[in-house]
């Protein structure tokens, strides 16, 4: 208690620049004789904090201390306040809090360098830091949970970890219902509400996808108009395409067999022909005149 204590007070006079010991008592919740024995136990230990008496007179430290400069190198204390602008874009109290002080103990001001918003664009929910909350915590979560196919379940789960895979974020979580590990996509989530139940920490072994459905991977090849080359670039590795010379692209790709998949290569409308498989193909023409016919 009485390190904290310390840590605290370092962190107070390296803010403020100067502080009464009344000040420091009532912030602390000690007494004045307390913060007395401790500014006395701190320059034992080598800190330069000195007290000046009369007005205008109080607790201080000297100007050119800076707390840890010997443990770790200019370097070490930029890659730490970098990192943690990295994971202060979670929007967590604590995280800034943290910032705040190793700046001011390290005497450094760092360039916010990273910004990343975890939420879609129409931000309707935030559900991923809902669901830090959810696993730092060990607080069970429930949720509507829609699969691949439409259907609707309720489910109770102990969160686990946050995965980001191919351009979407899914939990990690055993799902009290199945009685087995699951990972479910957050788009999916619906009305999500993290509870005041505390689950214990428990041994996660194999992982299933909750997807409803087993998925069958197939091999596409593509033709893509030069209109949507940037969707090429945006959206498949560079040796998955092959530009030709009138300038579209021959992809070749392999994807899960799901209706997703088919509403993929739908949304390029006009600018994309599937060349194989011949199934998908057809799929694809049979699609394309149900939507011809909504217009006739």
């Amino acid at each position: 208690m009485q390190t904290s204590r310390l840590f605290e007070i370092i962190y107070i006079l390296l803010h403020k620049k100067k502080v009464s010991a009344g000040e420091l008592a009532e912030q602390l919740g000690v007494s004045r004789r307390t913060i007395c024995r401790d500014i006395d136990t701190l320059s034992a230990a080598g800190i330069p904090v000195y007290t000046e008496k009369g007005k205008g007179g109080g607790i201080s430290l000297l100007p050119e201390f800076v707390l840890n400069k010997s443990i770790l190198s200019e370097q070490e204390q930029t890659e730490i306040l970098s990192a943690l602008h990295g994971l202060a874009s979670v929007k967590t109290a604590e995280t800034e809090q943290i910032l705040q002080k190793l700046s001011t103990i390290f005497n450094k001001t760092t360039t916010n360098w990273l910004e990343v918003d975890y939420a879609d664009w129409s931000h309707e929910h935030d559900y991923f830091s809902d669901f830090k909350t959810a696993i730092l915590e060990r607080r069970v979560a429930v949720f509507d949970y829609y699969n691949s196919d439409g259907d609707k379940t309720h489910r109770s789960v102990e969160p686990i970890q946050l995965w980001f895979k191919s351009k979407s974020w899914y939990l990690s979580a055993f799902c009290l219902l199945r009685q087995d590990m699951r990972l479910f996509k957050l788009a999916r989530i619906k009305n999500l509400v993290v509870t005041d139940e505390h689950f214990p920490e428990r041994d996660v072994v194999e992982l299933s996808d909750d997807s409803g459905q087993e998925e069958q991977a197939i091999t596409l090849k593509l033709r893509i108009a030069p209109e949507k080359a940037y969707r090429v670039f945006d959206e498949f590795y560079e040796d998955m395409a092959e530009k030709q010379p009138d300038g579209s692209f021959i992809v070749s790709v392999i994807m899960p067999e799901t209706e997703w998949v088919y509403g993929f290569i739908l949304s390029f409308g006009a600018h994309i022909e599937v060349l194989e498989p011949p199934h998908v193909r057809a799929v694809i023409k049979a699609e394309a005149e149900k939507i011809a016919r909504k217009y006739l």
